[in-house]
């Protein structure tokens, strides 16, 4: 299996006058060239700051990468320079920021935001960029792009803004997207559209796409393997039809039951009890057993280890082989 991205045993705390958070501990996954691996979870669980890690933007200090690797075409990230990371950076790979309502600078028009990262790291001249600012506009379906370059960003919708910002990150063409929850506050019309541009520049254009979500629709309509994150560990790994068809972590059958279905009509969602633990005060063992209707004393005792129970299928459960939806 070819990898564009591996991220092996990343550990990134956070240092405070509280003590340790442990925001994502021991985390484990890969990344095929020309594929999505879709990342899901409660608010909370590390997703965000798993993405964070592997650009190298956690601030510090508070946190610190303490532990792992994160190697990308078969360089550790975590070990080149400030500089080399800076190229690497919005070039190879780039990301669309959670919030396209603050993401974008107010005093700079459109166009230069998005030339400007052509200007950086492609030695392109400014009207290079700015005719290059165009097309990519008109590729994630703005209309009037030889207008809108011209335009800031409190000109424009939330809508419009979320593909001012893909056209941003893909301007480099970089071989992988990392999208933090890129729908959000979108309206589903236009949330529909924005995943079919990403669609469709994934086919044109083979990146690689990390897309980071807690909506398990986004998830089923995009992605070819999932991981399923909860308090900072991966407690399941598989392709997309295995995770849907045959869910193995109560917890990933507890996201599932969560899912609104028009078949069902009349049906209450069901819950998943409790909340997410405060990372400084997380429970002895598995940190789902509080909330978990299967959890036994070895499951209070003992932290399960991510392990294989089917083709790359994998799962950190004792009960794994007992649990069904």
């Amino acid at each position: 299996m070819e990898k564009l991205l591996e991220v092996k045993g990343l550990k990134t705390y956070f240092y405070t006058d509280d003590g340790v958070v442990k925001a994502v501990d021991g985390v484990d996954f890969t990344v095929e060239p020309g594929k999505t691996i879709g990342i899901v979870g409660e608010s909370g669980c590390g997703k965000s700051i798993t993405a964070m890690s592997i650009l190298r933007l956690i601030p510090n200090p508070p946190g610190k990468i303490v532990d792992g690797e994160i190697l990308f075409n078969g360089k550790d990230l975590t070990k080149v320079s400030d500089k080399e990371m800076r190229s690497i950076r919005g070039n190879d790979i780039s990301m669309i920021f959670q919030e396209p309502m603050t993401s974008l600078n107010p005093v700079f028009t459109i166009g230069f935001q998005i030339a400007e990262v052509l200007m950086l790291h492609q030695k392109m001249s400014e009207e290079e960029g700015r005719n290059r600012a165009i097309e990519m506009l008109k590729l994630v379906g703005i209309p009037r792009a030889e207008k809108i370059v011209d335009e800031y960003p409190h000109q424009l919708s939330g809508g419009m803004r979320q593909r001012v910002m893909i056209a941003m990150a893909l301007a480099c063409q970089p071989k992988l997207l990392i999208a933090d929850e890129p729908t959000t506050a979108l309206d589903v019309t236009i949330q529909a559209q924005i995943l079919e541009i990403m669609n469709d520049l994934k086919n044109k254009l083979n990146t690689s796409i990390m897309l980071i979500t807690h909506d398990l629709g986004v998830i089923a309509e995009m992605a070819d393997h999932v991981i399923v994150m909860y308090a900072g560990k991966v407690v399941e790994d598989a392709p997309i039809i295995e995770l849907f068809e045959n869910p193995r972590h109560p917890y990933t059958i507890g996201l599932m039951g969560s899912i609104p279905s028009l078949v069902e009509e009349g049906k209450r969602l069901e819950t998943i009890p409790g909340s997410v633990p405060n990372p400084l005060y997380l429970p002895k063992g598995c940190y789902f057993n509080p909330r978990c209707k299967f959890a036994t004393e070895e499951c209070k005792k003992s932290q399960p280890e991510l392990r294989e129970i089917g083709t790359r299928h994998k799962v950190a459960c004792f009960r794994a082989e007992e649990v069904t939806r």
